[in-house]
């Protein structure tokens, strides 16, 4: 059986990526830049030469990406073979939202949003429809909450999150036996922060950890999984608070991140 991962050249995608190959899924990889696939695709191989490894470069951010990626990998693994897709590709805007450049934040939406709106929507048709599959939805605990100086981000994440919590209840209550489960992880320590133009203090957890618990809580047919017992804390701690207050608390804490912007 196959398992396909957005954004799988780094982060929490690349080590999703490794700990479904040591669980004996053949993959489908994508990301942007083919050559760092391929390097991935090398090192999975070198570990599980037994493993198949198909690569399909696509920028997620365009919508008739989605649908090629769609396309290309039913028609190369065999609809009836992709058994867990995981919708990890993302990226964060930094800043006041008076401020900062619409057309970054119109990408953040169509690659944070829509391309996982696509995604879920076209491969839990089919997995119905096979009648086995796991999705996992990779959100972040800013989706439980507001992000005042990266609002966009937070919003984005809050989507992912109530539209998995959303699909997970509907196929229960079918008796469906496709799982879906959304990764709601805390601080992790990857490139993304950088990437966004922030900076991060305090204790951060590994994008191997968050992967590892991610997919066992997938597997387990978790509805939200919350990686570290610091971040569960948090996110009840924030319900308690109620919305103002977190709100408030949120915009101070994410002033200080202020790091380098592009």
């Amino acid at each position: 059986m196959y398992a396909l991962v957005t954004g799988a050249s780094a982060g929490i995608g690349l080590e999703i990526t490794k700990d479904l190959a040591a669980r004996g899924y053949d993959l489908i990889l994508t990301a942007r830049r083919e050559e760092v696939l391929q390097k991935v695709r090398r090192q999975i191989l070198k570990k599980y030469p037994d493993r198949n490894v198909i690569v399909i470069p696509a920028d997620l951010s365009r919508r008739e990406e989605c649908f090629r990626l769609y396309e290309e990998a039913c028609a190369l693994a065999g609809e009836d073979n992709i058994d867990f897709v995981v919708n990890n590709a993302g990226m964060g805007v930094y800043g006041l939202f008076l401020e900062t450049d619409l057309d970054r934040e119109l990408t953040l939406i169509d690659l944070n949003v829509a391309s996982v709106h696509i995604l879920s929507k076209l491969f839990l048709r089919l997995m119905t429809k096979n009648g086995h599959g796991i999705l996992m939805n990779v959100g972040s605990c800013a989706g439980f909450t507001s992000g005042p100086t990266f609002s966009s981000y937070y919003a984005s994440k809050n989507y992912v999150v109530r539209l998995t919590e959303a699909i997970y209840e509907e196929l229960r209550q079918a008796g469906s036996p496709v799982k879906v489960s959304c990764l709601c992880p805390g601080p992790v320590a990857t490139a993304f922060n950088d990437n966004s133009g922030v900076k991060v203090s305090g204790k951060q957890i590994t994008a191997r950890q968050a992967a590892r618990e991610g997919v066992e809580g997938a597997m387990k047919g978790k509805m939200l999984v919350i990686p570290g017992r610091k971040m569960k804390a948090v996110v009840v701690g924030s319900h308690l608070m109620g919305e103002r207050l977190s709100t408030l608390i949120n915009y101070h804490v994410q002033k200080k991140k202020a790091g380098k912007q592009e």
